[in-house]
């Protein structure tokens, strides 16, 4: 198709290079410098997609970031992106692009019909439907709500293009590139400081790219280019176009995403990443962000082809493109003047401006009136038409009292309809760094105020500075005050240059436009949110329901709620919440701007870390020996540990079961080193760990060791482990070894918040120390061949530690079990690992040894008893649950978690409590999971006492032994429950001790 609404001569698209892409299959034309949105509406493109809850027809609203409407579905396979703004969309030959949220296509919707039922979707019906009867829920409502849910598709395939991630230090950081932020920049760059510049447009310069002001009295774009050229010479100064900052943290950490490659298309390489995530530090922040036009409520204000004023504005100036030929322009204020005008010139069949104000004056008002332009003073739209874009509106008298229509009413035709109904700054960063907001009453909008603990300064429009002269002045202002706080620079603020300002006239704020019909009544609807299909009257249902608290209102309307976080909603949801209310706007409040700015892409926020620098594969230094073992592996953590030594054509439960005997009757030998180990060091050490452990630790003697648990604050049980003193002031830790992570960070967190004098510091050591732990009546023998460590029970008893070498090499050896045999675990320096493993395998062979895996571990240890945290515990479980009383010392006034014991839940009887399980046939081993119950019903719902936590065969035992978490479990030893499973069967249980080998514990001395 041709480009039939292109404006010739006008705008900032490189004519020279067309570009051909196609929308819902069908093959379009634009030029180097599109976007999405401008391509489409050259080619007279109005409909672009369907609404998120009506399934309206919707069009292209604003020609930014802030778009709620024109949300398309991007590429295709594996490259496909779904809820892409087309406003942000820069083109590139071969784009490909489709609508999003209708079916079978974007002009006959099938979901449509819902604009026939709307009452039943009236604010939070999704709380009062889909209730009755609930066994619809999900044969049918289920699937319903599954089908209508969501907007675009997500692929369902690998994406295949690569992203970065940057860290950047800067003294000042500047966002937004318009006037305000251009001049911070040279204001601040001048003084040598290191400075960041980001906008989120291919090109700076910000309102100045669709407008015809002056600065020192020649066009302000040449103003633009000399402060670029300016900028890119200076070293110490980045500009970073296509560049969105989205997130604004603690003490001035920002993240921006850079789209690096999305403007020219699929690459078939890795060369050049899609996408750059920066994670910025800066001594001074400077917020220049602009303002955002500010939408008015009127009937029937979503057709395709009504748009704001600005948008329009830009469409016509820097792109080139006059999307229709009969314009309404609906304000009430000054500013959409400047859009008629501009539509007049650019060869407007007709143009007309609906003014709400009775008697609106000033240069720009005179300016249309001689342009010879209509203009309706104190009328209102009332109505529109058009079935997929608009093609008139209705247009009335409004009373004084801004509720009232006061004349009959009159038809324009219109192919775009433009409003505006003032405007409002850009203040998310602002209160994403814990700004606070002040209501401007005389510009009706929230300006920043208070600037939080981080002080960031901001300048131009964002700042409620609406001339151009402000704007540059304020933006000089905070550039050189920024430098100079990060200690660069006197101060001095450079001269702000001439400019050529209009002074505007008051408006008239008419939040609700009344319609035809009273608000609520009749086809019409008045959307202040157009992402999330919100109108005016939802509003007035939230009042009379009680929803009036600002962050009731948003959830129960869903206000602000979508991709765009409310841009052009929030404020118009606020006042007319404020009228109902007969309040302030700031007495009603506003909601928490949170990050994203705008949204983020996964891949990017992933940055190089995917695949398997996302996932890696740890594994241990002995690896090499247990792929020549044959080991089967599975993933614990990130950690490849062998699972099981499969011989000749064993299988798994084959190998465990020889494994199991193995052990128990010679000696066996697992790799232990992916444990989590921690070095603890300094004088308060003992004193922090008996905060953290449940049991004494002052009393420890170096040399010797000692099991603990660690509960959270809670009093649950949080990770456990063996922690050994190797000297008064230092400790070696373990855990297991998913936790090693969270537990540094644990100990981390209280170090650093509440115990910040103690002198204690802490250090991973997980991969520095190799783990070889031989277990069984023979081990004492297998290691006195390669030590000369006094092994004598006498000298080395249990959970003690003795250095010196085996193999030859430097070991600490430790006599610990987690089998409940005779133990000892050798640690040795990573690099020896391989070596001392060989070695004691070598030597092993006449004493019978055995390797084994995780999974034998796991049944020889169930066979004791003893826990594994995560698997027997699940974060509700306290010591005395486990039946570990003994572990919680009364020998110390207080530790972490205790005080939670006295709460009546924790304290209270009937809890579950971990115990054994005998199943009534022997052979038959329970699903771990499965739930323990009193009295089985012939099907679901039934009383759950509890559920299995470990199940296994044991050889050793001769039977099936489980461990389960059953209510008063403890009190209900020898009773018989059931254990009711998938398949229908009912397996009888007995509830036993936990412990079902050794009860004695002879074992562990050898």
């Amino acid at each position: 198709m041709s480009q039939t609404y292109r404006l010739n001569g006008k705008g900032r698209i490189d004519r020279s290079q067309p570009l051909t892409f196609t929308y819902d299959g069908k093959s379009y034309t634009g030029y180097h410098g599109d976007t999405l949105a401008s391509a489409l509406l050259a080619n007279g493109v109005k409909l672009v997609g369907r609404s998120f809850k009506y399934h309206r027809p919707r069009g292209i609203m604003t020609a930014g970031s802030e778009e709620p409407n024109a949300l398309v579905q991007l590429g295709e396979g594996n490259r496909t992106e779904p809820n892409t703004r087309a406003t942000m969309v820069e083109l590139f030959d071969g784009l490909s692009a489709s609508s999003q949220n209708c079916w079978p296509s974007v002009k006959f919707d099938l979901q449509s019909i819902n604009q026939k039922f709307a009452k039943l979707f009236p604010a939070g019906f999704y709380y009062k439907t889909f209730m009755f009867p609930s066994s619809w829920w999900e044969p049918v409502y289920e699937k319903i709500i599954r089908n209508a849910a969501g907007l675009g598709k997500s692929p369902m395939e690998r994406d295949p293009d690569s992203y970065a991630q940057k860290f950047a230090h800067c003294d000042v950081l500047i966002v937004g590139g318009g006037p305000a932020g251009l001049a911070a920049a040279l204001a601040a760059g001048r003084t040598g400081a290191r400075v960041i510049l980001a906008d989120e447009q291919n090109e700076l310069g910000g309102s100045l790219l669709s407008d015809d002001a002056q600065i020192d009295g020649k066009p302000a774009l040449e103003w633009v280019a000399e402060a670029m050229a300016e900028l890119e010479a200076l070293e110490d100064v980045t500009v970073l176009r296509r560049t969105t900052v989205s997130g604004y943290y603690d003490y001035n950490y920002l993240t921006a995403l850079e789209r690096v490659t999305d403007h020219l298309g699929p690459q078939d390489d890795d060369s050049m990443p899609r996408q750059r995530f920066w994670k910025i530090r800066a001594k001074r922040v400077v917020l220049a962000q602009g303002a955002i036009e500010r939408p008015l409520v009127f009937a029937d204000n979503d057709r395709p082809g009504i748009m704001l004023a600005s948008a329009l504005r830009i469409y016509i100036n820097r792109f080139g493109v006059l999307p229709g030929r009969e314009i309404v322009v609906f304000t009430n204020n000054d500013t959409a003047y400047k859009t008629a005008l501009d539509a007049k010139a650019a060869g407007a069949r007709d143009v007309t401006v609906v003014d709400l104000r009775d008697n609106p004056k000033g240069a720009l008002v005179k300016a249309a009136e001689d342009a010879g332009i209509r203009v309706f003073k104190g009328y209102a739209v009332v109505a529109t038409s058009g079935k997929h874009a608009v093609n008139a509106c209705e247009i009335a008298k409004l009373g004084e009292d801004n509720r009232t229509i006061v004349s009959d009413t009159t038809a324009l035709p219109c192919d775009i309809l433009a409003h505006s109904n003032g405007w409002n700054p850009t203040v998310h960063l602002w209160s994403q760094a814990r700004g606070k907001l002040n209501w401007d009453e005389a510009q009706q909008c929230f300006v920043p105020g208070f600037a939080g603990p981080w002080k960031p300064v901001s300048a131009g429009s964002g700042n409620g500075a609406f001339a151009l002269k402000d704007c540059l002045s304020q933006g000089y202002a905070t550039g050189a005050a920024a430098a100079k706080a990060a200690g660069f620079g006197s101060g001095d603020v450079p001269a702000t240059p001439a400019t050529d300002d209009i002074e505007y006239g008051a408006m008239r704020m008419v939040w609700t436009v009344p319609g035809k019909k009273p608000l609520g009544h009749g086809k019409a609807k008045h959307f202040h949110d157009h992402q999330n299909d919100v109108v005016a009257s939802d509003i007035h249902l939230a009042a009379r329901e009680g929803y009036i608290s600002v962050e009731h209102l948003k959830r129960y309307t869903t206000t602000g709620m979508g991709t765009d976080q409310g841009k052009t909603s929030n404020v118009n949801a606020l006042a007319i919440m404020a009228e109902i209310r007969n309040a302030a706007i700031p007495e009603v409040g506003t909601t928490t701007f949170r990050p994203p700015y705008t949204p983020v892409t996964f891949g990017a926020i992933t940055g190089q870390n995917r695949n398997e620098l996302f996932l890696q594969k740890r594994t241990t230094p002995m690896h090499k020996a247990h792929l020549d073992a044959g080991a089967v592996f599975e993933d614990v953590g990130d950690w490849k540990r062998p699972w099981y030594f499969p011989q000749g054509k064993e299988t798994m439960d084959e190998a465990v079961m020889r494994e199991c005997r193995q052990v128990r009757e010679s000696v066996g030998m697992l790799d232990a080193s992916t444990l989590g180990k921690i070095d603890i060091q300094g004088k308060d050490s003992a004193e922090f760990l008996n905060w953290i452990y449940t049991n004494k630790w002052d009393n420890l003697k170096p040399g010797r060791a000692r099991y603990g648990l660690m509960l959270n604050e809670h009093g649950m049980v949080f990770d456990d482990g063996v922690t050994t003193r190797l000297a008064d002031d230092h400790f070696h830790m373990t855990t297991t070894t998913g936790g090693a992570a969270r537990v540094l960070g644990w100990l981390e967190e209280w170090s650093q918040t509440e115990w910040p004098k103690m002198d204690v510091y802490f250090t991973s050591v997980t991969e520095q120390w190799a783990v070889c732990t031989i277990t069984g009546p023979k081990s004492r023998a297998l290691l006195s061949e390669l030590t000369s460590l006094d092994l004598d029970p006498e000298t080395f008893p249990f959970m003690a530690m003795q250095e010196g070498t085996v193999a030859g090499a430097p070991a600490r050896v430790y006599r610990i079990s987690f089998t409940g045999d005779l133990a000892y675990e050798i640690n040795v320096p990573a690099r020896y690992g391989l070596h001392v493993w060989n070695a004691l395998r070598e030597a092993g062979r006449k004493h019978d040894l055995c390797l084994y895996g995780t999974e034998t571990m796991h049944v020889l240890r169930a066979e004791k008893g003893f826990i594994i945290v995560g698997q027997d515990t699940d974060g509700t479980v306290t010591p005395m649950d486990l039946g570990m009383n003994w572990i919680v010392s009364k020998k110390k006034d207080d530790f972490l978690g205790r005080r939670s014991f006295a709460r009546s839940d924790t304290a209270r009887e009937g809890r579950k409590q971990l115990v054994g399980l005998l199943t009534q046939d022997p052979n038959f081993v329970l699903p771990e999971g499965a739930h323990v119950v009193e009295d089985v019903k012939p099907k679901p719902p039934m009383k759950t006492l509890g559920h299995v936590t470990s199940s296994y065969y044991s050889p050793n035992v001769g039977r099936s032994i489980a461990l389960a978490l059953v209510a008063n479990g403890q009190n209900r030893k020898g009773e018989t429950l059931s254990v009711p499973l998938m398949s229908g069967r009912v397996e009888k249980v007995t509830i036993t001790d936990t412990v079902f080998f050794d009860k004695e514990g002879t074992r562990t001395n050898g």
